[in-house]
């Protein structure tokens, strides 16, 4: 019953597992939205090779999380001495050791932090794509009359075009806030279920599967569920009524 759900919220494991998420979640959302129009709007300059471009924006997309979670654990291995690896051995190459850093192994939150630079890399171009597509979405006639009453490059893409990018910022971020707060398989690849790097889903598998509670684990789901329900539900509910009034 409730009982489950008023001894998680006294649990210190799940209230660091929410901060976790927080961190995640500000992070990724963030970056992605930023490197996305970025990149949108550098792909909007009608560049020589956009396709190209294009393809290799989104190709890390089309990668699964595991896949990519294991890469990333490896380029950002803590090992030291005769066992440094990845970014950290070209870092000492290259004469740079104060970049060498612990990576996901930094105490918390900040180890949290470095999660979201695989999440960041490998869904930036999906951003990228919804905003690119709103961009072309938008009449150049719009572009050509601020043109003719002198606006500039810049302040067209302030005042015009990124107002009307509103709806896919909306859509942006309710995608990839969803897809946030249900992380799993990219924090286990990486960490290997290191308590440092504990989620919501993660500790569901764990208390559900390794700890045979179910019904800890089965409020723990619920509770991810609500919480994916508050993003998407107002966003379907909004959705619809734009659709019904036009």
């Amino acid at each position: 019953g409730l009982k489950q759900y008023i001894d998680l919220l006294h649990d210190p494991r799940f209230m660091i597992d929410v901060r976790n998420t927080g961190v995640f979640t500000l992070g990724f959302i963030s970056l992605c939205i930023i490197i996305g129009l970025g990149l949108a709007i550098l792909l909007d300059q009608k560049l020589k090779g956009e396709a190209i471009f294009r393809g290799i924006f989104l190709f890390p997309m089309s990668i699964s999380f595991i896949a990519s979670g294991v890469v990333w654990g490896w380029l950002m291995s803590p090992a030291e001495g005769n066992r440094i690896t990845g970014f950290n051995l070209i870092f000492q190459k290259l004469g740079l050791d104060f970049l060498v850093s612990q990576w996901y192994t930094t105490p918390m939150p900040w180890g949290m932090a470095f999660t979201v630079i695989p999440a960041v890399w490998q869904l930036s171009g999906f951003a990228m794509a919804l905003y690119l597509g709103g961009i072309r979405s938008i009449s150049d006639d719009l572009r050509e009359a601020a043109r003719v009453d002198g606006a500039s490059e810049f302040q067209i893409y302030r005042y015009i075009i990124l107002p009307m990018l509103q709806p896919v910022t909306l859509s942006a971020v309710i995608i990839l806030g969803h897809m946030s707060l249900k992380i799993f398989d990219l924090i286990v690849a990486i960490g290997k279920k290191d308590l440092r790097l504990d989620v919501p889903g993660i500790y569901m598998w764990t208390t559900t599967f390794d700890g045979t509670n179910y019904a800890q684990g089965a409020a723990i789901g619920i509770l991810m569920l609500i919480s994916g329900a508050l993003l998407v539900v107002p966003y379907l509910s909004y959705s619809m009524r734009t659709e019904a009034e036009l």
